[in-house]
Parts: structure tokens; sequence; C-alpha cells
């Protein structure tokens, strides 16, 4: 098999050949390109872990490269065709849309851990197009009625490109819900998974992975914060410590980075929260990828949220952004953020919610308003970074206010999936996206630094700053003081492209009982 090209440190090429090892035993030689068929045994688990900067994702992405050119199969968890004997499959995951379409922009075809537990079931019809499309388009071209010949050319060009079905099915003008009858749980195993941002994992979702995959290679950030109700541990401190290895150089592009700049900084024990601010401080008279920012830019809150740590703080930023916006108080303007805080449905349900949350509706998912749905406490929602991100859905939707016990709620059917406002959140909720820009509120780590409070030995506003300012892709506004600028725009759903597809909770019998 030809090297590739790539000039690794000596902490990667470490690494690498620590996975290689793992996967060797698994019948999987990447140095050598030869595949042998899986044997049963014990499951394989391996974590790399390192910083931010410190080379997880490059390190991930090409043995991804490797893996598919040696015929590794890959799972997206959008199709599977017919099983072939002998074959060996690789799956990328996430825990979020939002984790996953950061992987998907680095070329690598990630998908979330939902999609992999859960997958869906085809009207038959559209089964054949999906063959079809993932042999490539060869063999006999299947007749869909209202699907023109110039529509399928359309998705299988798609399909090559991107190696979705759901997208080239999306591109020959068909939605979800035309070819999908439903969800179920998976229930064959896998083979080989690579599972990003693992810092998020909680025990739980490590034993159903471990149920499916036989050999896991875990990427997480130590610094990051653990789970609630981890006591500060991730699921990766656990393992033997020949099943760990720690990237820590830092790389050349990430040194040139004073956002990755400031994060390492916090790794420097003498330094306190006012010595931390300084450093942001001349990191924005230098640089204009950081921002000293006197005020919250309300307009910057509309896709990409206040990161906090109190959720009083949360609350009281959340109503100030309404209040600029001049919303209505008991209803939802078109552009509003929301966040799914799950799913609330009885056990008898359960259907419906794998339904949900296979297509995106997972807790945590950044969601935008787009106005009521056609059925009552139905909502049309933008499901930010899903493959599929247009939907209609019955809502609880829950508005926070200063000072008030209960929210009010705007929209409400009796089941459904449950919706927090997304204006501000909380630095944990916050774990596993990025976003171009991101505004830190800087007198809730303050607070935090008052506090003093510590988490696995380190204090504890040095484990939010250091998720928090890692959140920002290009630029981070690190804002001092308690102040909201008005809006330069008004809300808008202009910026969302898709149309949408629903997602009923019940069917039509049951509709008055949702």
């Amino acid at each position: 098999m030809q090297a590739r090209q790539i000039t690794y440190s000596d902490d990667q090429a470490e690494a690498h050949d620590r996975v290689a090892d793992l996967l060797r035993g698994a019948g999987v030689d990447i140095e050598a390109g030869e595949l042998t068929p899986a044997s049963e045994g014990k499951s394989r688990v391996l974590a790399i872990i390192g910083k931010a900067g410190s080379g997880k994702t490059l390190l991930l992405s090409e043995l991804y490269k490797a893996l598919a050119e040696m015929g590794v199969e890959v799972v997206s968890g959008d199709w599977e065709g017919r099983a072939k004997k002998d074959r060996r499959t690789l799956a990328i995951l996430a825990p979020t849309n939002k984790a996953a379409s950061v992987l998907r922009a680095h070329g690598v075809p990630a998908t979330t851990i939902h999609r992999i537990l859960y997958t869906p079931v085809y009207d038959p019809e559209y089964e054949q197009f999906a063959e079809w499309l993932a042999a490539g388009g060869t063999g006999t071209r299947p007749e869909i009625e209202g699907l023109t010949e110039a529509a399928m050319e359309r998705a299988l060009s798609f399909f090559k490109q991107t190696k979705s079905v759901f997208g080239a099915l999306a591109t020959a003008g068909l939605r979800g819900s035309d070819f999908i009858t439903g969800w179920k749980r998976r229930d064959d195993g896998l083979d080989i998974g690579f599972v990003d941002e693992s810092s998020m994992l909680d025990e739980r979702q490590l034993e159903d992975l471990r149920e499916i995959f036989p050999t896991l290679v875990l990427f997480g950030d130590p610094a990051q914060l653990a789970p609630v109700g981890q006591s500060g541990e991730m699921v990766f401190d656990s393992l033997p410590e020949g099943r760990k290895f720690s990237l820590s150089r830092i790389h050349r592009q990430a040194r040139d980075n004073p956002i990755l700049d400031l994060a390492h900084a916090l790794g420097d024990e003498s330094l306190d929260f006012k010595g931390f601010e300084r450093l942001v401080a001349e990191a924005a008279r230098a640089d204009e990828r950081v921002v000293m920012a006197p005020r919250v830019d309300a307009d910057m809150m509309a896709r990409s949220p206040v990161l906090v740590w109190r959720n009083k703080t949360r609350i009281r930023l959340i109503h100030a952004f309404r209040s600029v916006h001049g919303a209505p108080e008991h209803e939802l303007l078109p552009g509003e953020p929301l966040i799914c805080d799950g799913i609330e449905l009885p056990l008898k349900h359960r259907k419906k919610r794998i339904d949900l949350e296979a297509r995106g509706l997972i807790k945590g998912a950044q969601c935008v308003y787009l106005g009521p749905g056609r059925k009552p406490g139905f909502s049309r929602l933008h499901v930010m970074a899903a493959e599929e991100p247009q939907v209609s859905a019955a809502s609880i939707i829950k508005i926070e206010r200063p000072d008030e016990d209960e929210p009010f709620i705007p929209f409400a059917a009796r089941m459904g999936a449950a919706f927090l406002h997304g204006a501000a959140v909380t630095i944990h909720k916050a774990q596993g996206s990025q976003w171009g820009e991101v505004q830190v509120f800087a007198p809730d780590l303050s607070a935090a630094a008052w506090a003093g409070r510590v988490e696995a030995g380190i204090p504890l506003w040095k484990r939010l700053a250091y998720v928090a300012i890692t959140r920002a892709e290009h630029r981070l506004h690190w804002v001092t003081r308690y102040a909201l600028a008005r809006p330069r725009q008004p809300l808008s759903t202009d910026d969302l492209q898709g149309a949408p597809s629903t997602l009923a909770l019940t069917s039509q019998s049951e509709h008055d009982h949702a």
C-alpha cells in the first residue's frame, strides 16, 4: 500500500502506531494494506487524548482515509445495503449534530451516535433506488413514479460526491417522510468505531457502543468538562494505562492561533482569573481574532449562543434578547433559536422517540423556530447541522423568565420534543459544538473563580474558560459587562434553506391524544 504523504509529529506518529496495532489485532493491517475477516473475541478500546490543537482531528482524518482506501466500508447511518460476507466496516461518530458537522467540514463522513444506534426502515420502492445509488449507478435503473431520469442522475452525481443517500434523495426532490417508514434499534453489530468528542460520553453510552463495536478508538480532550453526574471523570479515565495515549505537542498551526494560545495558557497553575483576563486583553490588542467586548451582541445570539456558567445568567440574557427584538411575551418569532431539552414521551411511544432522535432532535440539538405547524402543538423547526434539517414536530417549548419559577409555554403538545430558548446556553451544554464566532460571558467565569470551586483537581473557572473559548473556530468575543447591544437587524430565517419534512409523533387516529 502506498504511504500517505503526511508528516506526523513524533507523538502523532506514535499514536498512529498504537491505533494500527489495535486494528492489526482485529484483522485490519494498515501498513500492509491487508484485510482479514473479523474474529470473535473481547472488545478492544483505545483512547487517544489531547488538548485542542494537538492534532486529534488530523490523526482521525488520516486513519479514516487509510481504512477507506483499503476497502473498509464506511457506515454513515443513513443507508446500509445488504451485508456482504466478511465485509469490514468503519463508523465515525460524535455525540451531537454539531460535533459531527465539524468533522464533516474536514471531509470525514461522521454521523451521530443516535444515527448508528437506530437505523432507518426504507419504503421498498425507494430501497431499490438507494441500492442503485450505493452501487454507483450500475445495473438496471429502478423506475420510481414521479422521479425523472434527470432527477435520478442529479441524485447519483450528489451521492458520488458525498456518499449520502439521504442527501442524494433530497437532491432528487424527495423528503425523508417519502422514503423512510420508521426507525428501529440496531440489532446487528458493526466492526470498527471512531468516536470523537468522547469526553462527552457517559458510561451507559460507552456500554451501548461496546455492544455494537468490538473495536473502538476514542478521541477526546481531558481538559473539557466531564458529563454531569460522573464526579469529574471521563469514560477514558478508567481505562488502563496501556489503553490510553496522550498527544502533548501543540502544532505550528495551533500556535499561530491566539484562541488556542489562550486555551493552553490555562494550564499554568500560577495563573489566576485576573491574570488570564490580562492575557485576553493583550491578545485582543495584537490580533483581530480576539475581541474584548463591552456588551453582548444581540445579532450574534440568534445563531451563536452566549456561553455562560450560571442558569440565572442564561435566563436573564434570553429575556434581554427577546425584549430588544420586541418578541411578544407569549409567542415566538420566526428566527428565534431553541435548544432541544429531550423527548417527553411515554414508554408505549418508544418508536416515536426513536424517530425523533434519529432525525437529529436529540438532547442539546440546536434549532431555529420557523413558525407554527399545521397541527395544534406542532412547530416547524430547522435542526442545525442535521443532514435533513427542516422538520415539523410536536413541541413543548419552555421560555424561562427571571425571578419566576414556572416558564411560559407558547407551544405545547401533550407529548413531544421539549425545547428551551437557545440565545444563551451553559458552557456544559455547549461542549461538542463549534461556531465561527463565540461570545463568552466573562462575569460568570469571574464568579466561578471567586467561588473557589475545584473539579478533578483543576479550578472550575479554568475548565469552564477552556471549554468556552475553544468553541470559537475563528473569533472569540470576551464579554466584560452585563450589557446587551441593540440588534442591527430583525430576526429572520432567510439564511436557512430546505423544505420541511413532517415528523409525526402520532398516527392520525391518535391525533386527539397528542
